[in-house]
């Protein structure tokens, strides 16, 4: 078996060696998870989930819509290698229609 060094990268050979000479600090899944966390509760879903516990009401459509959209982003983000330095673009996230 022979390997070679592939235009001055070792990733192919090496997957867990990392660039020690970078000062950027890689984006963890728990940040992904951390800003849908935040879009969340922007959306105040905790309080919509509470409503529809205690009164049985359903949670409106498009806030539920929304929740779900917001958690598969952020599977899909947090599945990205490397996860982009911009994650918290909403480039990347819904945006909520009609609120």
């Amino acid at each position: 078996m022979r390997f070679e060094v592939i235009e001055g990268s070792r990733e192919w050979t090496e997957p867990a060696w990392r660039n020690t000479n970078s000062l950027q600090a890689s984006i963890l899944v728990e940040d992904v998870e951390a800003e849908a966390r935040r879009r969340l509760r922007s959306c105040k879903l905790n309080e919509w989930r509470t409503r529809e516990f205690i009164t049985g009401q359903p949670m409106p459509d498009d806030i539920r819509h929304f929740a779900m959209q917001v958690e598969f982003a952020a599977v899909a983000i947090a599945r990205l290698s490397p996860i982009p330095d911009d994650f918290d673009s909403d480039v990347y996230w819904p945006r909520m229609l009609g609120r």
